[in-house]
């Protein structure tokens, strides 16, 4: 395969987009039902059979039914007859993760990987705070005393408060408000749920990048809906991961297909009150990643939702119906027909409005690097399951893979060990020899507390003990009420 077939033309003609080009990113965007999730899964799907792995966050779980076949008569079976192409449904290859562990395999990672940038973004601070999340990390690395969960930084947030004046002189200014203010957004970061992304194992990002034996690529899925709770925790992760990407992929050019395609749902969420430097990385981040091999499709509402410093790096656009019910509505309905290359005698502000579901104006990058003239489709229907697949087949796929073995749930009594050794072994410092901590014994403190047992005596030993212990305290309070009266 060496296109991505997107949908047919009212005269038949395929609109595709060549393989080699997808890591030149993509937006897809639409009103709710305007099924730009089913286009999500078809290219998706098409991707995993080219041998490419992907990820992508399932909002809804509706993009779970990829991993098992669709109905072989049905709706869709019938769109493809009018498409004039044979349907063959098929199930594809499919790891879930979950951050909370309840829906998938958890990803964890730790406060110090988090870094203050990207965590600072997830509390919501401003830069006042900002700055003191900045010289807390720097304290924490010119101390040795990694940070693995919330509450480590929370602890190193106390020992900034209670030797401020001693911070404030080594690393500048730090106010006793900007870290109560951090501390409080903790409270609230941890009340939904935030304190589960911080742990041991850390999640290794080229799991992501896995090929089945088979040859095909699998599709990796975030079961976010619960995570879409936490708006900010959610677009923080998935920067995160992009940049994680960014880091440890070596360059790679022009490859005949690309390493992996990240699928950002809900994209609106990663930009909303961003401050201008957040945006920039992101721009920075999307320009660069292409030449790792990495392709990145933007999904939301309108292409308004994306800044256009980040919406000119994207070369295919998929624009299925948005709505006019408001002069707002109408505005943006122009602006995104604005952000597609127009067709002479085509007039795309009148067709987005009044498109129906299942059908997308495309442009997509041509061999030539140039965008293709705007084009009305159909856009061609996935061959997996349309809608969620049931939680038992769910429990199934993730019991049966590897990765459930790799990072299981719940808490490991050893990690924190583990971590500091491996941060130090990071950083290029010995660690020193590796001992077993030992296991906990119940009641192991009793074996370091005298036992007297009175009991074992009988008769007037016991009396006489007493009476020893009455008379020495006596003795004891009336000299000390003797010395106070002198004093």
């Amino acid at each position: 395969m060496s296109s991505i077939h997107i949908g047919v033309t009212a005269s038949g003609d395929a609109v595709s987009l060549p393989l080699r080009l997808v890591n030149r990113h993509g937006a897809i965007t639409g009103v709710t039902g305007s099924g730009k999730t089913t286009t999500m899964q078809a290219i998706i799907e098409q991707l995993s059979a080219a041998g490419v792995p992907v990820f992508a966050a399932d909002i809804k779980g509706d993009l779970s039914g990829v991993a098992v076949p669709g109905e072989a008569r049905g709706p869709v079976a019938a769109r493809m007859g009018e498409l004039g192409r044979r349907f063959e449904p098929k199930g594809f290859p499919v790891a879930f993760w979950d951050i909370f562990g309840a829906h998938g395999v958890p990803i964890r990672t730790s406060v110090q990987a988090m870094g203050a940038v990207l965590l600072s973004r997830m509390l919501g601070l401003n830069p006042t705070q900002e700055g003191a999340m900045e010289i807390c990390f720097r304290k924490s690395e010119d101390e040795r005393s990694y940070m693995l969960t919330l509450d480590d930084l929370r602890w190193s947030l106390n020992d900034m408060l209670e030797e401020r004046e001693e911070v404030c002189r080594q690393y500048g200014n730090v106010t006793a408000s900007s870290i109560s203010a951090i501390q409080r957004n903790l409270l609230a970061l941890e009340a939904q749920g935030g304190d589960r992304l911080f742990g041991e194992p850390p999640f290794d990002i080229s799991d992501l990048m896995k090929v089945g034996p088979d040859g095909r690529g699998v599709i990796s899925l975030l079961h976010a809906d619960r995570l879409m709770e936490a708006p900010k925790l959610y677009a923080t992760f998935l920067l995160w991961l992009l940049t994680e990407l960014f880091r440890r992929l070596p360059e790679a050019g022009d490859l005949a297909k690309p390493k992996l395609v990240f699928f950002f749902d809900e994209a609106h969420l990663l930009f909303n009150d961003a401050p201008k430097p957040l945006i920039q990385q992101i721009e920075r981040l999307v320009r660069l990643v292409r030449s790792k091999g990495v392709g990145v499709f933007f999904v939301t509402q309108s292409p308004t939702d994306v800044p256009a410093t980040v919406l000119e790096q994207l070369g295919t656009r998929i624009l299925h119906a948005m709505r006019a019910h408001t002069a707002e509505s109408l505005r943006k309905i122009r602006a995104a027909a604005d952000t597609i290359r127009p067709r002479k005698g085509f007039n795309t502000r009148e067709a987005l409005p009044v498109l129906a579901t299942g059908e997308a104006l495309v442009s997509v990058i041509a061999e030539d690097n140039i965008p293709s003239e705007v084009q009305k489709v159909r856009v061609i229907p996935p061959q997996g399951q349309i809608g969620p697949v049931s939680e038992l087949e769910r429990r199934v796929q993730i019991d049966a893979g590897a990765m459930a073995r790799k990072y299981p749930a719940g808490d490991d009594p050893k990690a924190a060990y583990a971590f500091n050794r491996r941060m130090l072994s990071e950083r290029g410092i010995d660690p020193g020899p590796e001992f077993e901590p030992l296991p906990y014994e119940p009641g192991l403190y009793l074996k370091h507390v005298p036992i007297i047992d009175i009991g074992a005596e009988r008769g007037p030993g016991v009396m006489r003990r007493l009476m020893g212990i009455a008379f020495w305290s006596v003795i004891t309070w009336g000299a000390v009420s003797v010395l106070v009266a002198i004093v």
